[in-house]
């Protein structure tokens, strides 16, 4: 009996230390090459993380478009099994099933504070996995772009007359909600945007914010700068297809999910500090550029068509309905609180801000 127990110890001891060192090799696709500023260097960072953190159990290969050749292909390689990870924004899928752009942006919703607080404490995260599970995946968060800009125009919008005819590069919901207020919506290939927005293919162009869009140019040949409405927090997730991640011990879950947050914070807090730095740089090297606001009257006609196709989904779908309902009602007391907190106090302490005698 004891030498069966000294048996049975060594044989538990090797299994165990055989597991801890067993590799686990992963294959991710990315949405976006490499070379993408502040986005491209996300995957790479989760890659670091989750090697390091896992003691090298975890081996994480990239592939970017360059090599998987498909962009937006990258819910259909999690989803088949093709890859074990994708590297994405949630809303480019939104063709497949609609639900999907509330995982990134919703017009006139949540900021990134806000979305991410729903998320991870108001319920998003079970409704994330309840929707999920149905294409065999699961998702974490994996940072945001932030607040985004409403685009670069070659004349001003005074007026929603101005909005008739546009040709304007602008994807997704936010293209849906223009077209509704009578905009041309074009599609253009980012490596094309440029030139088409100087030869008058297009008219305007929305893309993200000043680290995105100053590389590409467009300040060169539009000279008005829309603040956003379209995309109020603009998340990004790592997909990972469940057959895969339930093959995974529990601590390498425990760092996929984790490795993701990290690499995500990062992302966020480079694109703040980006942004502020090329900003200021813009200003000063490129006095055109002129930041202004859409009308009243503009800003209305866009909430209204866009919570008019959101209650057309939400009727068609009731899980729609159950995420949009959720993110509304946090919205409520979240906004408020925001209101007096952050909004107060820039705008009570600016130095531009006006001063009572």
């Amino acid at each position: 009996m004891k030498k069966f127990l000294v048996l049975a110890f060594v044989v538990l001891f090797s299994t165990h230390a055989f597991a801890a060192d067993k590799k686990y090799r992963l294959r991710l696709a990315s949405t976006w090459e490499s070379t993408m500023p502040v986005l491209g260097d996300a995957a790479n960072e989760f890659k670091k993380y989750a090697e390091e953190l896992s003691g090298g159990r975890l081996e994480i290969r990239i592939d970017t478009p360059s090599k998987h050749k498909a962009s937006f292909g990258v819910f259909d390689f999690v989803k088949s099994g093709q890859y074990d990870l994708g590297y994405t924004s949630l809303y480019y899928y939104k063709g497949k099933d609609a639900k999907t752009m509330l995982w990134t942006a919703v017009p006139f919703g949540m900021t990134t504070d806000e979305q991410h607080a729903w998320y991870y404490y108001g319920g998003g995260k079970e409704l994330n996995d309840k929707m999920f599970s149905a294409y065999g995946m699961k998702t974490f968060l994996m940072g945001s772009t932030g607040m985004q800009m409403g685009g670069w125009f070659k004349k001003e919008i005074n007026s929603l007359a101005d909005l008739q005819g546009i040709k304007f590069r602008i994807p997704g919901f936010g293209g849906e909600v223009m077209s509704k207020l009578g905009a041309t919506i074009n599609t253009v290939p980012t490596g094309e945007l440029f030139m088409a927005l100087e030869m008058g293919t297009i008219d305007a162009v929305e893309w993200v914010s000043p680290v995105y869009d100053m590389p590409l140019g467009f300040h060169k040949v539009a000279n008005y700068y829309y603040t956003g409405w379209q995309e109020p927090a603009g998340d990004c997730q790592i997909l990972v297809n469940l057959k895969a991640f339930e093959k995974l011990p529990a601590d390498l879950q425990a760092i996929i999910e984790a490795a993701a947050r990290m690499a995500g914070e990062n992302f966020q807090n480079k694109g703040f500090y980006e942004n502020s730095k090329i900003w200021a740089e813009l200003k000063a090297q490129f006095p055109n550029v002129q930041v202004r606001n859409f009308p009243a009257d503009v800003v209305e006609k866009l909430r209204s068509a866009t919570n008019e196709i959101l209650d057309e989904e939400s009727a068609k779908d009731p899980l729609f309905k159950e995420i949009l309902d959720s993110q509304r009602a946090f919205l409520k007391i979240g906004r408020e609180w925001n209101k007096i907190s952050t909004n107060a106090y820039i705008n009570n302490t600016s130095s531009d801000s006006n001063t009572s005698n």
